[in-house]
């Protein structure tokens, strides 16, 4: 049995386990947000295949109940509002509103495709997914 389905409630936190900005990001978003998740690489999940698309392209968070798909800054702002931390769910709050959600969404979208020039990246990062599916966004915690 995969990793995603073995153990709910808590929602999961799906990334690119072999970007390592993102793999980094994940760490820091868990430390200082400690949101109430898992996180799992893409990889190691065990995604229908439209999921498995997504998730070459941003990062994605599946509620806990596994109904309910947020993808890239969407995704940011729902990490953020499940944080353990009060300081940050206002600012999940705000990245849901506009004119906040198109700032983030550019701000996402731009590292997403610069991810590889930043600290942790790799050349693979912007390679795309192994079957050369192009560039893959980053994931959440600044994009990685």
């Amino acid at each position: 049995m995969s990793p995603i389905a073995t153990q709910r409630p808590a929602p999961v936190l799906i990334f690119d386990g072999d970007c390592g900005f993102c793999t980094g990001s994940v760490r820091l978003v868990c430390r200082f947000v400690e949101p109430r998740l898992r996180a799992v690489p893409w990889q190691t999940g065990d995604l229908p295949p439209a999921a498995r698309t997504r998730a070459r392209e941003e990062v994605l968070l599946l509620d806990a109940a596994g109904t309910r798909l947020w993808g890239g800054i969407d995704a940011v702002a729902v990490l953020l509002l499940a944080s353990r931390r009060p300081l940050w769910q206002p600012a999940g709050w705000l990245l849901r509103r506009a004119p906040l959600r198109a700032v983030g969404g550019a701000a996402y979208r731009w590292v997403a495709r610069n991810r590889h020039r930043l600290p942790g990246g790799a050349p693979a990062c912007a390679a795309g997914a192994a079957d050369g599916a192009g560039p893959r966004p980053a994931a959440a915690g600044g994009g990685g």
